[in-house]
């Protein structure tokens, strides 16, 4: 099936016969913008992620994007998407996507209106400019930072200008005022549009508003940029002045020459004859050099700073080495200098050495220097006095560029000549601010992504000639992200595409100090590597700074000023840290939690100081003060994480996550076993509670073999231990470190697949659970906490209990007896779940979270009691209370939560809400599923889950198979075989409303094939629900008394109003399945011989019954 696709507005698939494919949900529009946008060609999996989930990027981006492709493979057909390495491409060609057409034909139509054909242009124009339906890219989250929309946009704004030009070249210039007035107040400063405006104006006979319209442009450009106008409209601003002769009237010149005339000035300057012009005044002096290279990305802070220098007498540009200080402040000197008559001079100072020479180089710099003669000892004279002298009743610019080692003679000098001269101003840039009264500091930061993006295209394109980022953006991206948007470092990587892909330089940035060592032979010897530019930085600082800035490099993702402290151990830590910041060698930002400033290093300079570390031998030291540091802060939030500060905790816990990582990785690497363990049991609810499954299971196991493995024989009985192992930190005593190792392999067990339960399903495993089980005796006190509750269940899977109730009464009561607050609601909930009956467990949990304080608990616990009430059909209540759990969870950031609460309100609307509100229930429920994309499998099935039940029973069986096609799609080789089963059910009950009872006999076979290994034990149910499904399959295939037995054994064994364990339908829902099976049943099968059936079946065990499925 071939679409056409329009992305120049709401995104659209249009089929060849004209209908639209349904493309439904913000991300699958995303995803479709992002593929039409390329036009055919492949973009990479990153790029499409980073397009997709502008704000919150999902855990594993690879696999909820696979979901999305997908779900727009069901749209729009299965070969709409074609797969390639690495990433995804657009079965479409440039032609059937709106955006290249429209670049197609605004070409031509500026190829013809340059050629003298305007009726041409204005007609193509015209079919290039109704192609927009509203902005370009609107389904794209970030569109107004993308450099796509942006590039549409900008070429839609010159197709406009095109036209309105072709308009004016047809001699209809008076129609063309209106829209010229509109772009030219959407682009306030664009001068090649204000000329074509005040053209129009005097064609069309009003010479006045034309000279308006000139004032109107030259002041807007000097309150704003500080600059005067280009020479093109000065020479039009002439021509105006000018006395017209009948000949050169527009209007009586032939249209060729109108046409020409009305094309934006830079398309003419090269065809058309010079204008008469006034004499040119002489240049102002100056020693201001022409830039060799175009000026990217910084137009805002280039406008900012000219405003500065004409309202300040000294600004100081500050940033780190190779940021573009430099280049930005030449770049303001050149925009402002008409505004000095006596000069713009630019002083470098980065050769000179003495704090004596620097009034010497600039009395050089300014041409002022004095011949030597003899007998003359004017020249003896104190330059500094020289230097005054000469600036005495002069207006003139002073920039002194690099400043930094030598700030406190820059410092004295500036505060001399702006105290005895008041006609001078100065510009400086340094890597740390003069400190001279009345500076203005303007932080000169790295580019951002897109503007990096620019200047790597940019320079790389010099080197390389016909090279494009987006030949290969996501490596390209990385370079820039990874070289931290520094343009020297950025230019240094262009020029090394000479000999290198985008690819390979990104793959060798490890080891970026030899990767970028060639740069300009013209350049100054620190700024031709990228190793000279930090050097440079480095032997500017003293011993202590040195210090501090190499320890600080053992942190990761930054630091609060306490850890740095702690780590850096130097008697002024905090000095020599500010001394960082001003040297521009340290980043200060506002923590998010808004309690004090966070500090970190770019990665290029953290690169730096890493090997400055290693070469000083203190690396392991720092690393180990490193690892106590964030061990003690991560025992401290561990112990916090269920109680009130819960919020906060979990805020700094996100924000250390990589500081944690990397203590983890250097308990690993150092062999500290007990180390690791504080940290891996410390982290274990907070992983559980953010989904980081891949963490947990990660470092439970790093950590854990570490040391030996307690439940191999010879095994340790254990102790009982009434506090948390991580009450205390390391040494331990040999009893705590057994019940940390015991405590780590617990973890593994329960972290190990996508699910906790799916290691119990592999055959072998019986003689280690049996010693799980055999280390612990009933009524220790650590098996009512995390993670020693695993050997309840590890005891159920044994058959030590009879069955899931009476586990879970028995992990309860040892909660009670045992546990605090937080641990014996977690206890109550998870029995609620699993174990729905009559009492009151979410109630109780419910208040014994909100006791210890406990959002996360208290989300939880409203949650399990709204399920309670759905069950009963007190559908009102159930949603006060999702809607009550969806903001707990949102207010904590639990990201993941906040969809399946949303999900599961939704379907109470669904159920039990008025008609008027069940489409927004059901669009509500489409949001959550596509919200819960990227997290845990609880968010991203819940939803879908749901919606197959709705579209199920709203005979919309299509849409419920893509649901679980969407669900299907991110299951993992690791997903249990619970889940797959779950699917598998489903999928039968599909088949048999579409009459497929074959098909469904098969799939739900396997799916009592997937759910019996673990289901009879955790939720028999689960088995139990297929049994009306499989009878109405059976009786459809011709076996009705197979199906009456089924319906017997349903009958008998399940148990209302919930049963045990986990369900996948809700009462009604299985209600209705069991009434339909049994209508379906007794159409083919006589009473009697149903009565019979459905006896023998009511004798039979579940797992009988579920034998005569297999």
């Amino acid at each position: 099936m071939t679409c056409r696709y329009r992305v120049l507005g709401p995104t659209r698939a249009l089929r060849a016969d004209g209908t639209e494919a349904p493309v439904t949900g913000a991300r699958l529009r995303a995803l479709l913008t992002a593929l039409a946008a390329a036009g055919g060609r492949a973009v990479p999996v990153g790029q499409l992620a980073a397009q997709v989930w502008v704000a919150t990027a999902p855990a594993d981006e690879t696999a909820a994007l696979q979901a999305l492709v997908g779900r727009l493979r069901r749209a729009l057909g299965p070969d709409a998407v074609g797969s390639v390495p690495g990433g995804y491409r657009l079965g479409a060609r440039p032609e059937d996507v709106d955006l290249f057409r429209f670049e197609r034909l605004a070409a031509a139509g500026a190829t013809a209106l340059r050629g003298g054909d305007a009726a041409g242009a204005a007609r193509l124009l015209d079919r290039a400019l109704a192609l927009w339906c509203g902005p370009a890219l609107t389904d794209l989250p970030g569109r107004d930072g993308d450099p796509l929309a942006v590039r549409a946009e900008r070429r839609r704004t010159e197709a406009r200008r095109d036209r309105l030009a072709a308009e004016i070249a047809l001699g209809r210039a008076e129609g063309a005022l209106t829209g010229l007035a509109e772009l030219a107040a959407e682009q306030p400063l664009d001068e090649p549009l204000a000329a074509l405006r005040i053209r129009a104006l005097r064609s069309a006979g009003r010479p006045a508003e034309a000279l308006a319209a000139y004032e109107e442009i030259r002041t807007r450009l000097a309150a704003r940029l500080g600059t005067d106008p280009g020479p093109d409209l000065k020479a039009l601003h002439a021509e105006l002045l000018a006395p017209r002769t009948a000949p050169g009237h527009p209007e009586t010149r032939p249209l060729e020459t109108r046409a020409a005339e009305s094309r934006p000035l830079e398309t003419r300057a090269a065809d058309r004859p010079a204008p008469h012009r006034p004499r040119a005044a002489r240049p102002a002096p100056g020693n201001l050099r022409a830039r060799l290279t175009s000026f990217v990305g910084r137009a805002g802070e280039l406008a900012a700073v000219t405003a500065a220098v004409r309202e300040r007498r000294l600004v100081t540009l500050l940033g780190t080495g190779g940021v573009g200080k430099t280049r930005l402040a030449l770049e303001a000197a050149g925009a402002v200098a008409d505004a000095w008559p006596d000069g713009t001079w630019v002083a470098e100072l980065a050769s000179v050495r003495d704090e004596a020479g620097v009034p010497e180089a600039v009395l050089h710099a300014l041409g002022a220097r004095e011949p030597l003669r003899w007998g003359d000892e004017s020249a003896a004279r104190d330059p500094v006095a020289r230097l005054l002298d000469h600036c005495a009743g002069r207006r003139l610019l002073i920039v002194l560029d690099n400043c930094e080692h030598l700030a406190g003679a820059a410092a004295t000098l500036t505060d001399t000549l702006l105290g005895g001269c008041p006609g001078v101003t100065v510009l400086a840039t340094s890597r740390e601010p003069l400190g001279v009264p009345g500076e203005a500091v303007h932080p000169v930061e790295p580019l951002p992504p897109d503007a990096a993006l620019r200047l790597l295209a940019d320079r790389g394109a010099a080197a390389r000639p016909g090279f494009r980022p987006d030949d290969d953006p996501e490596a390209c991206a990385e370079i820039c992200r990874r070289l931290d948007g520094l343009p020297l470092a950025i230019e240094l990587a262009a020029a090394r595409l000479r000999a290198l892909t985008p690819r390979q330089i990104a793959g060798r940035l490890d080891d970026r100090f030899r990767l970028l060592d060639r740069g300009s032979r013209t350049a100054l010897p620190r700024q031709q590597t990228l190793r000279a530019v930090v050097d440079w930085s480095w032997q500017l600082l003293d011993a202590p700074e040195r210090a501090v800035l190499a320890r600080l490099s053992v942190f990761s993702g930054g630091c609060a000023l306490a850890q740095a402290e702690e780590v850096c151990a130097e008697p002024d830590t905090l000095g020599h840290l500010t001394s960082l910041v001003d040297k521009s060698l340290v980043v200060a930002t506002p923590s998010a939690a808004g309690d004090g400033m966070r500090y970190r290093l770019l990665e290029t300079v953290a690169d730096y100081a890493a090997e400055r570390l290693a070469e000083a031998g203190e690396r392991e030291i720092t690393a180990r003060r490193h690892l106590a540091a964030v061990r003690e802060l991560v025992r401290a939030a561990g112990h916090a994480l269920c109680g009130p500060r819960q919020r906060t905790v979990l805020e700094t816990l996100d924000t250390e996550h990589d500081n944690i990582r990397a203590a983890l990785r250097t308990a690993v690497d150092l062999g500290e076993e007990q180390e690791g363990l504080c940290l891996a049991l410390s982290m274990s609810w907070f992983w559980q509670l953010r989904g980081h499954l891949a963490d947990a299971r990660t470092w439970a196991s790093a950590v854990a073999a570490l040391g030996p493995d307690p439940f191999l024989p010879p095994v340790r009985q254990a102790v009982p231990l009434t506090g948390r192992i991580t009450d205390t930190p390391p040494p331990w005593p040999e009893e705590r470190v057994q019940e940390a190792r015991r405590g780590v392999r617990l973890m593994v067990l329960a972290a190990d697949g996508s699910q906790g339960a799916a290691t119990m399903e592999r055959p072998g495993n019986r003689a280690y659970l049996e010693a799980v089980a055999d280390a612990y005796r009933p009524g220790m006190p650590q098996n009512s906490r995390q993670p020693g509750t695993m050997w309840f269940f590890v005891r159920l899977l044994l058959g030590e209990f009879d069955g899931l109730g009476p586990t879970m009464d028995a992990y309860v009561a040892s909660c009670r007896a045992h546990g605090d607050d937080a641990d014996l609601g977690f206890a109550l909930l998870v029995r609620a779940r699993l174990v729905p009956g009559g009492r009151d467990d979410p109630g109780e949990a419910l208040a014994r979270f909100e006791a210890a304080g406990d959002p996360w608990g208290v989300a939880e616990a409203l949650c399990a009691r709204g399920e309670a009430h759905e069950r009963s059909g007190r559908y009102g209540e159930a949603a006060r209370d999702f809607e009550r759990s969806m903001e707990c969870a949102r207010r904590i950031g639990a990201h993941g939560q906040v969809p399946v609460f949303r999900a599961k309100l939704a379907s109470a609307l669904l159920r039990g809400g008025p008609p008027a509100e069940r489409e927004r229930a059901e669009r509500m429920l489409l949001e959550a599923a596509e919200e819960g994309a990227g997290h845990t499998v609880e968010a991203v099935s819940t939803a879908r889950l749901l919606l197959v039940q709705h579209y199920a029973r709203t005979g919309r069986v299509p849409l419920a198979r893509r649901q679980l096609d969407a669900i299907e799609e991110g299951f993992t080789p690791g997903t249990a075989e619970m889940f797959t089963g779950i699917v598998l059910g489903l999928r039968g009950w599909l088949d048999c409303v579409e009459g497929h009872h074959a098909r469904a006999r098969e799939r739900l076979a396997a799916a009592v094939r997937g759910l019996e290994t673990l289901a009879y034990m955790v939720a028999p149910h689960l088995v139990l629900e297929l049994f009306p499904i499989a009878a109405w399959a059976l009786a459809g295939q011709g076996d009705p008394r197979d199906g009456a037995r089924l319906l017997g054994a349903y009958d008998r064994h399940a148990d209302r109003p919930g049963g045990t364990g986990f369900r996948q339908l809700p009462t009604d829902v299985e209600d209705e399945i069991r009434r339909r099976a049994e209508a379906e049943v007794r159409a083919v099968l006589d009473a009697g011989a149903y009565a019979a059936a459905h006896a023998e079946g009511g004798a039979l065990a579940v797992r009988d019954a579920a034998a005569l499925l297999r």
